[in-house]
């Protein structure tokens, strides 16, 4: 028997698979679902920082930063519509309440200001964590890389003062020293780093002359980008990593606890193959382990991270090369 037990953000779990957040993860029915399919832990569809000021309706669509968000445009047609904060709370009750698994709170925020107070009612609530989920696209020219750097700091320290329970910050890649950053924001006192977060990209409709988003689901491709930034850095940071993006087949979710990630979040491949596909996945990680001899997951956690590598310059180089493209 092989023993699949994480330990993410301070939380024990019975396995490395979480579901992230995402519209699957807005009600309790689902949630139910989700744990008996087997998932160790859910994080709740994100509430907006401009929907905890009770402002959303109005602002959002205006905020230079709303529609970096997948979630937004769901949200601008849904929660204005249907619900409110209240609602959110008692999600996490009533959540709490009807399954056993960890319930990660989810917060979208640009900014360290009044909203954080909200953060205490989330946890009075009953959530085991908080996930902030933030994003500033370094797009205004007159701001340097340090003033981006900054919200992610102000964020953190705001919510860290007023909360107990676990804080988990999840990050894009839109960093000019991303390494440096990231390792920063580790000795914040954040409990986990979730590697990366996904937003809409534009695209444009040529006969409408409109900008639409695209690729709102990842694909196993997208895997890549996390898998080698996880390599480089777990054994540099001073708190969990959870892997996000692109894992889509047990085979994904090996390969990231290979490079390190004590967890990994799942959403896009839920949409697209229903929630039985969590078990397929652990099933597979199951069957590895067992061909490889390995009864707990701390047995090969980060085996092929970059410190342990005997060829770190593979996760260095970032062009094509033959020896490893294959491509004349």
């Amino acid at each position: 028997m092989v023993n699949l037990e994480t330990t993410y953000m301070g939380i024990k779990l019975k396995n490395p698979l979480i579901v992230g957040s995402s519209g699957l993860t807005n009600s309790v029915e689902n949630i139910i679902e989700i744990e008996k399919n087997g998932a160790s832990a859910v994080v709740l569809k994100s509430l907006f920082e401009e929907q905890i000021s009770h402002n959303a309706s109005n602002t959002l669509m205006q905020n230079e930063f709303g529609n970096y968000y997948p979630e937004a445009e769901d949200y601008v047609k849904h929660y204005t519509r249907m619900a409110d904060v209240e609602r959110y709370l008692d999600l996490i009750k009533d959540a709490k309440e009807k399954v056993k698994i960890p319930i990660i709170a989810s917060i979208n925020c640009v900014s360290d200001s009044e909203w954080v107070d909200f953060a205490k009612k989330i946890e009075q609530s009953g959530a085991d964590g908080i996930e902030l989920n933030v994003f500033v696209l370094p797009s205004d020219i007159k701001k340097d890389g340090s003033d981006n750097e900054a919200v992610y700091f102000d964020i953190v320290k705001s919510i860290k003062e007023i909360v107990n329970i676990p804080v988990a910050l999840k990050v894009s890649y839109y960093f000019s020293g991303l390494a440096k950053t990231i390792n920063a924001l580790s000795w914040t006192g954040i409990d986990g780093l979730v590697l990366f977060n996904r937003f809409y990209s534009p695209d444009f409709d040529i006969e409408t002359m409109e900008v639409k988003p695209s690729y709102i689901f990842s694909t196993p491709s997208d895997l890549s980008l996390s898998l080698r930034w996880v390599a480089m850095l777990s054994d540099h940071i001073n708190c969990d990593i959870a892997a996000s993006t692109g894992v889509h087949n047990g085979t994904a979710l090996i390969k990231q606890i290979l490079a390190g990630a004590k967890a990994v979040q799942i959403a896009s491949v839920l949409y697209k193959k229903g929630f039985k596909e969590i078990g397929s996945m652990l099933e597979e990680l199951e069957n590895w382990m067992e061909r490889k001899n390995f009864t707990s997951l701390n047995q090969f956690c980060g085996k092929l991270s970059v410190k342990k590598s005997d060829n770190p310059a593979a996760y260095e180089r970032v062009q094509f090369m033959k020896h490893f493209s294959g491509i004349e």
